[in-house]
């Protein structure tokens, strides 16, 4: 069941999430194509992995990770440095009354499935998962 103000849980609404996303999708087109005039910008490859647009619009923080994961200080001063550029291909973008205000943050997800995955292979870890599906497999739905 979608979230909203009036409701009493806290994720975030549908609203929120479709502006995340519109403003994920205009920041990944504006940066693979050199859209900004910011030379080290240009340089880099960067992944807007998740965009998450706080409840009343006004601010929009882009979670981001350069290729490789290396130089991710460097791209979010960048980033930082042509924030007005970026916002203002936002609001060109967007039909809303105000543009947010862009922050960015590194994007840890990819560290997390990495670790995940090497939880996963841990003969242990390996063990008690096939141990749990036999148990399942006992138990009368």
């Amino acid at each position: 069941m979608a979230q909203n103000r009036f409701s009493s849980g806290s994720g975030p609404s549908q609203r929120q999430l479709r502006v995340g996303e519109l403003i994920r999708r205009t920041l990944s087109e504006v940066l693979s194509r050199g859209g900004v005039h910011n030379d080290a910008l240009n340089r880099m490859s960067i992944t807007v992995g998740e965009v998450r647009v706080s409840p009343d619009l006004k601010i929009a923080t882009a979670f981001v990770l350069p290729l490789g994961g290396h130089g991710a200080e460097d791209a979010l001063q960048a980033l930082r440095q042509s924030k007005g550029e970026l916002r203002h291909a936002v609001a060109k973008a967007m039909t809303l009354k105000f543009a947010p205000d862009l922050r960015f943050a590194i994007d840890h997800t990819f560290d997390q499935m990495d670790e995940t995955r090497r939880l996963l292979s841990d003969e242990k870890v390996k063990r008690d998962i096939a141990r749990r599906d036999d148990d399942d497999a006992d138990d009368p739905v």
